[in-house]
């Protein structure tokens, strides 16, 4: 009989399509501060591109739309943790990020959080780790 769980041991990476994938590496690394992780072209000039924050293992990739398809903004959205919730959400407003303009703030259980869009309008939560 087979197993009850699979053999799943990590997230590898989340994969994000965008229209402009310079235009989202200068966003993930320049206003987010992620790292570059790899920028490797493949196939007939496609580009596999991921980036992360420092020290984090799993990434995101941000690789164009297949054809016929578009950068998708409904279905997927990923949550990033924040040791300082308050600094990291005034410090995106101050560079224009589009982002909710108040940290959410449930009480506990729920971590204070809010959300942001990319330039191509996917969907981030940052959940404070308080």
């Amino acid at each position: 009989m087979l197993g009850t769980k699979t053999k799943i041991s990590q997230i590898e990476s989340v994969i994000l399509t965008v229209s402009d994938q310079d235009a989202a590496i200068e966003f993930y690394t320049g206003v987010l501060g992620f790292e570059k992780r790899s920028d490797t072209p493949y196939g007939n000039g496609s580009r596999w591109v991921e980036v992360a924050p420092a020290g984090v293992e799993t990434a995101i990739a941000l690789v164009p739309p297949m054809e016929g398809q578009t950068p998708s903004r409904e279905g997927t959205t990923v949550a990033l943790a924040s040791d300082d919730i308050d600094a990291d959400h005034e410090l995106l407003l101050s560079k224009g990020v589009d982002a909710d303009p108040e940290v959410v703030r449930m009480g506990d259980p729920v971590p204070p959080m809010f959300s942001f869009r990319d330039p191509d309008g996917n969907h981030f939560w940052i959940v404070g780790n308080n």
